[in-house]
Parts: C-alpha cells; sequence; structure tokens
C-alpha cells in the first residue's frame, strides 16, 4: 500500500503543480493583457558650416569732390590776384572756380566687384531613438507609460 501512496502522491504533486500554474496564467493574462511596446524615433538635424567667397558688382557713383575742391584752391588764387582792390574777390573766384571744375570733372560712376565671406550650412537628418511607450490594459483600463531603453 504505501507503493499505492507514493504514486498517488507523485502524481497529486505533478497536478497540484499544473493546476497552480495554469492558475497563475490566467490571473497574469486577464490582470494585464495586451502589453505592446513600441520604439519612438525623432528626427535630428546635424549643420556642418563651411565657407564661401560671395562676390557682386556695386554700382558707384563718381566722386567729383577732389576735382571740386582744386578747382576752388585754384579759383581763389585767381580771383585774389585778378581783384586785389575788391572785397572777397578771393572768395567769388573760388566758388567759380568750384562750380567750374565740377562740372568739367571726368570723374564718372560704375560699377565696383565686392568680394565677403560667407558661413553656410550643410544639413544632413538622422533618425534617432527618443523614447519608448509600453500599452496594456488593466482591469479594463489601457495605461500608456513613457520610458526610456
Amino acid at each position: 500500500m504505501k507503493d499505492q501512496f507514493k504514486k498517488v502522491d507523485k502524481f497529486g504533486v505533478q497536478l497540484l503543480v499544473a493546476f497552480v500554474l495554469g492558475v497563475g496564467v490566467i490571473v497574469i493574462s486577464s490582470a494585464a493583457f495586451g502589453e505592446t511596446v513600441t520604439d519612438v524615433t525623432k528626427q535630428v538635424i546635424n549643420k556642418t558650416p563651411y565657407q564661401v567667397e560671395v562676390c557682386t558688382d556695386k554700382q558707384v557713383s563718381g566722386d567729383k569732390t577732389g576735382d571740386t575742391l582744386m578747382g576752388a584752391i585754384i579759383g581763389g588764387a585767381i580771383g585774389n590776384n585778378v581783384t586785389k582792390n575788391v572785397d572777397n574777390g578771393g572768395a567769388v573766384g573760388a566758388l567759380l572756380g568750384g562750380i567750374i571744375a565740377n562740372q568739367n570733372s571726368t570723374a564718372t560712376g560704375g560699377t565696383r566687384r565686392v568680394c565677403n565671406v560667407e558661413t553656410r550650412y550643410n544639413e544632413t537628418t538622422t533618425t534617432v531613438y527618443s523614447h519608448s511607450v509600453v500599452k496594456f490594459t488593466y482591469e479594463g483600463k489601457t495605461y500608456f507609460l513613457k520610458f526610456n531603453k
């Protein structure tokens, strides 16, 4: 009879373990089910600087200031010598000399090449890991948890 109890005890223990494991699986699956883990990524833009020389043509006006000033000086000197007995003869000569020199000036406008160094950027886009989200349902309510790996 002792041998029969050993068989029953061994079979009973195996039955009990199987029953506990089965109930445990049911309890766990009914407590939280539908678990999904989703990795979330983001786009990162990397900028790499480089320099370039940019040249443009600029409009410039002809500068007649030097010619006008020289004409005023010469006109003033001539006015002082020609009109020795007249008041302000040098001033009148300077004024007339400046006007004539300005009108007869050969200074002309045009274009001038201007160059500057500029910093520009090459952009490359990279996809990187941001975080993960686990979604699960517990007692009929859905939950989301955000975490980093």
